[in-house]
């Protein structure tokens, strides 16, 4: 399968590297970039630059789903059910266990994990959905899900599992103010803005030019700004960090250890549930990503907001990202080797798209 990618697809992970090689480099080297980056805000704690970035890596994922076909989505409750269950109970409690257990000794930088926990993916997921194959109209309604469930519940969450249950299993923790408005806010903005982009896109491109030209032409020429946008929203994000992440190396490693833990935790499980449930592979894909991946946007906001920009839980939020990229696109690997032998189906047919992964009209391998 890999023999038949482009050149730039089959090394995406040393692109990744590289640009987050760049962003390090940048941030260390450049007297003042990161204030510089760190000054224009969209929202508390988030750079305009990386706004920038997330719009152009999402929107053109955003722009290929057939919002039409939702509503056979939105019926699949395996689908939704599961996702909920593992997205707001097991999630979170995974990621609980796993700080307490690994950094007992280290309260910030437990606190910062478990934000990371909470705040499920709502953008950068939707990346990973497109590279391994997943169905990108699932992607979008769990997308929507986890963006509502984010605004009611994140608040209400953190204070139980950074407070009430610590006190319940008697094990000493501090607490944490999360706004509302700061969750609804981030939601708005890193998938809001491309999503009225997108069906706004789709709406007049159909209209004036037809659903052929718009899927067979205008498609194949913005999905490459996906893969651009990924790349310039790791620079940046890694420029912003870079003192940070290379002034405490080992610390850095202690965060890093139950991440990877966590990844490889929720999206194993994921698949195997979607598997048992008789999911077919796009959607069991579009499952075990959705479960895997963290909305480290708003969990980086949230640490800086309640507890400081210099503070071990915002240096927690910023290993996140860090580590869930590269995890998650060697998943991705796993995902398509999978979806070969231990699925009957060939995942759906779709237009050969250069700027992703995954082929999308291959025969099953």
């Amino acid at each position: 399968m890999l023999g038949r990618l482009s050149f730039l697809d089959r090394y995406l992970p040393v692109w990744i590297l590289c640009a987050m090689g760049l962003g390090l480099g940048l941030g260390r080297g450049v007297a003042g970039l990161s204030h510089a980056l760190d000054s224009a805000q969209v929202t508390t704690g988030v750079p305009a630059p990386i706004f920038v970035g997330l719009l152009a890596m999402i929107y053109p994922v955003l722009a290929k789903v057939r919002y039409g076909k939702l509503g056979d989505v939105a019926r699949d409750r395996r689908l939704l059910v599961s996702s909920l269950v593992l997205n707001w109970l097991v999630g979170p409690a995974v990621m609980f266990g796993l700080a307490w257990l690994l950094l007992p000794e280290q309260p910030a930088y437990r606190s910062g994990l478990i934000l990371v926990g909470l705040a499920r993916c709502i953008a950068m997921v939707l990346i990973w959905n497109d590279l391994s194959g997943g169905d990108r109209e699932a992607a979008a309604v769990l997308v929507a899900l986890n963006s509502l469930f984010q605004i009611a519940a994140y608040s209400g969450l953190g204070y139980f599992y950074l407070v009430v249950l610590p006190g319940w299993l008697g094990l000493k923790s501090g607490g944490v103010h999360v706004s509302v408005g700061l969750i609804a806010a981030s939601v708005a903005i890193f998938l809001g803005v491309p999503l009225l982009a997108a069906v706004g896109t789709r709406a007049v491109g159909v209209r004036l030019k037809g659903a052929q030209w718009y899927e067979r032409r205008l498609i194949p020429r913005i999905a490459p700004v996906a893969l651009y946008g990924l790349l310039f929203t790791i620079v940046v994000l890694f420029a912003l960090q870079g003192r940070e992440i290379t002034g405490h190396p080992l610390d850095v490693v202690r965060i890093a250890a139950p991440l990877l833990c966590y990844f490889a935790i929720m999206w194993t499980v994921s698949f195997c549930l979607a598997k048992a449930l008789g999911l077919d592979y796009p959607r069991a894909a579009t499952l075990s990503f959705t479960a895997a991946g963290n909305n480290f946007e708003l969990a980086i906001a949230v640490a800086i907001g309640a507890f400081g920009a210099t503070s071990g839980e915002a240096l927690a939020g910023v290993v996140g990202p860090l580590v869930e990229v590269p995890a998650l696109v060697g998943l991705v690997y796993v995902a398509l080797y999978a979806r070969g032998r231990f699925f009957d189906q060939p995942a759906r047919s779709r237009p050969v798209d250069r700027a992703l992964l995954a082929p999308r009209s291959e025969a099953p391998s």
